[in-house]
């Protein structure tokens, strides 16, 4: 175990070894003859309690003498004095279990059965839980079971806290008494028990708590984990807020049906070819959220009707909660100048997953300019025809800085005086923490306190300048994780991927920086204006992707040439009508379900990763539970499928591709690429014209 060599019994355990087995099976025979013949006698129920000597993890066992209980306290002879002995009977059963295995699921969740009857004495809980928290002080069994007994006894979560404190000052290494501390005090918070009317009180006094665990010992995990849950209460908002939005507030959206007219009075950034006569509201929260409908969210304008609007949450698992919300406004198809103007969370409906209301209205607004375009048959389509090389994108260089359109807060229009930057206190404990862990740092090289520093820093950043979009610190946080890639190759996935969202977030946090990879498609048919920007991150070797909510305005996105195993959240850039994922690392067709929300998506490149290679997807139930069933189940509901053998066999294709309104799809480099996995996305996708690049008939 645990590495360990295992040493080869010696005989007189092998003979102590078979002889408790025999017992044990002559036991399990005869106990199981009573339980299904359901006798309930004194001397059956001795047995089990024989049973459960040698093996207190017989479920069995114990499940018969909740039977055997309730047949006793069922009969009509049966007193409150008779029902309190039969239940200390038990509790006599359960300790000796305990003796035998103190870790006993079955051996605790009876007691706590036999408690919850009500007619047994808990003042001998307290004592007991002792005793085992002493033979052994992380024994998470007891700790849940001394949390129960607490509650049963109305003994106050100060008491409880007090005794925590104990614990830890005995051992630093209690990683149980740190947790509980957690649970604790997050209970007090919410209920404002007096002196814990809010964090800014108590959060500092537990950071100068843990700095002594930490410093005493900084190899022991303990002390940082309850660190983590610190800074986890420190930066995270009570209650979701709207963080961005598409459109953006007080912009302008040009509308074009197939392409663009010349017009040097809008931005490429805000000019939408859209082929289905409508465009998508998006709505991004900081956290996930439920309750987004027509009635906690508000649209005025003159060509639709707000009860027209249906909103839909963006969540790959099919939920009714999300962080990104859509919906789709129809516009006529004839010429129009109109202001929308949509209000979030007037209403007390909007709630998060924490049970937190939406307590902060706002509103945002927008022009809409439609320019019915006649379609040139004779033009064939830049969708179809757009090649991911170099040579055909040039940098795109703006006239106004001013047009591009990166979402924050602060374009939003905030009711009730919302807090525009984090409190004093949390700046303070931030930049307090920055402090002391640079100093730790300075007298030891310390992987964890490497990882920990990077995370202060992040959290200093984000709240010192939440609207600025400011990442002073971002250049020491890449290096921190460079240093942690080399030191701790271990885990060195880990820090990738925290690597490439700092990097991402640094390239979208100012206009300046994201102008760098901004480029026009060069082709000889759209004009200037009608040509939409393309955000280029490629060859960046990202392992992960984020800050979505900065980049719901693009249409082109380039994300070849890197290292992506998963592009969970993209479903959020609703916007999307060409993306290439050519050259990276993904594993299988399941890894692509964001794609599946992506109603613009029309050119798809996923050429050159590794789809193919590994016969199961293991992958793909970080987003979907494979208990839900919801992938592939579209296969019992189409008929013309159901009799397709070709089609059943590449469920995972079909799943994927059988919404997708694509034109283009690349997929050659893949293993799965075959001729005959070919003629199946041709059956699947009608609407395809070309396939790796060549003209479909």
């Amino acid at each position: 175990m645990h590495g360990r060599p295992r040493k080869a019994p010696k005989p007189e355990d092998e003979a102590a070894s078979t002889a408790k087995a025999q017992k044990l099976r002559a036991l399990q025979t005869q106990f199981f003859s009573f339980h299904h013949s359901k006798i309930y006698t004194k001397e059956t129920v001795e047995l089990s309690a024989k049973l459960l000597e040698i093996n207190p993890e017989s479920y069995t066992a114990w499940n018969y003498r909740k039977l055997a209980v309730e047949h006793y306290l069922s009969q009509p002879d049966c007193n409150p004095d008779t029902a309190k002995s039969v239940l200390d009977d038990e509790l006599r059963v359960v300790e000796s279990a305990l003796r035998q295995n103190f870790k006993s699921y079955g051996a605790w969740h009876h007691r706590k059965w036999v408690l919850s009857k009500g007619h047994s004495s808990i003042d001998h809980e307290l004592r007991l839980l002792d005793k085992f928290q002493k033979a052994d002080f992380r024994n998470f069994h007891a700790w849940n079971y001394r949390r129960f007994v607490a509650e049963l006894m109305n003994r106050s979560e100060k008491d409880e806290l007090k005794y925590t404190e104990d614990m830890i000052y005995t051992n630093f290494s209690n990683y149980s008494a740190w947790h509980n501390r957690s649970v604790l005090l997050s209970a007090l918070l919410e209920k404002k028990a007096e002196g814990f009317l809010s964090k800014e009180n108590v959060l500092p006094e537990e950071y100068d708590f843990i700095h002594q665990a930490i410093f005493t010992d900084p190899d022991d995990q303990s002390g940082w984990f309850y660190h983590l849950w610190l800074l986890d209460q420190t930066v995270t908002t009570d209650h979701p807020l709207l963080v961005s939005t598409w459109p953006a507030h007080g912009s302008d959206v040009l509308l074009v049906e197939d392409r663009c007219q010349n017009s040097s009075s809008f931005s490429p950034f805000t000019t939408l070819l859209s082929d289905s006569g409508s465009f998508p509201i998006v709505l991004y929260f900081n956290q996930p959220v439920e309750g987004v409908s027509s009635s906690t969210v508000v649209m005025e304008c003159r060509f639709n009707k707000n009860e027209d609007l249906l909103w839909e949450p963006l969540s790959v698992s099919n939920l009714q909660t999300a962080q990104v919300w859509v919906a789709h406004l129809k516009f006529p198809t004839s010429e129009l100048d109109s202001s929308v103007k949509i209000s979030v969370g007037y209403t007390k409906e909007i709630i998060s997953t924490r049970g937190s209301l939406y307590s902060h209205p706002s509103t945002f607004s927008f022009k809409v300019h439609v320019q019915p375009v006649e379609r040139d048959s004779s033009q064939v389509s830049v969708a179809e025809n757009i090649l991911w090389r170099e040579e055909n994108f040039k940098v795109y260089r703006a006239q106004s800085e001013e047009s591009i359109p990166i979402a924050s807060f602060d374009h939003l229009s905030i009711r009730n005086d919302h807090e525009s930057t984090a409190s004093n206190w949390q700046t303070e404990a931030l930049a307090k923490e920055v402090e002391c862990f640079r100093e730790l740092l300075s007298l030891m090289d310390c992987k964890i306190g490497k990882l920990t520093l990077a995370r202060l820093l992040m959290a200093y950043d984000a709240m010192s300048f939440p609207f600025a979009n400011k990442l002073v610190h971002s250049e020491e946080v890449l290096e921190l994780y460079n240093d942690l890639m080399k030191l701790d190759p271990t885990h060195h996935r880990y820090y990738k991927d925290e690597h490439s969202l700092v990097l991402l977030q640094k390239m979208t946090s100012s206009k300046e920086s994201l102008l760098q990879h901004c480029f026009q498609y060069k082709d000889s048919v759209s004009s200037a204006i009608g040509k939409p920007i393309c955000l280029r991150l490629n060859n960046l070797s990202l392992s992960r992707i984020r800050a979505f909510e900065r980049l719901l305005w693009v249409q082109i996105l380039d994300l070849s040439h890197n290292e992506l195993e998963s592009i969970e959240g993209l479903e959020a850039m609703q916007l999307l009508s060409r993306l290439s994922l050519g050259n990276n690392k993904l594993r299988s067709l399941t890894a692509l379900e964001p794609l599946r929300k992506l109603k613009s998506l029309r050119v798809l490149d996923i050429s050159y990763n590794q789809i193919g290679d590994h016969s199961i997807d293991t992958t793909r139930y970080l987003c979907s539970s494979p208990l839900s069933h919801s992938v592939g189940s579209e296969l019992n509901n189409d008929e013309s499928v159901i009799n397709n053998v070709a089609l059943i066999n590449y469920w995972e294709a079909f799943y994927m591709f059988k919404d997708l309104n694509l034109n283009r799809l690349d997929i050659v480099g893949n293993t799965i690429a075959d001729e005959k996995f070919k003629s199946v996305l041709v059956r699947i996708m009608p609407s395809l014209k070309r396939l790796d690049g060549e003209l479909l008939d």
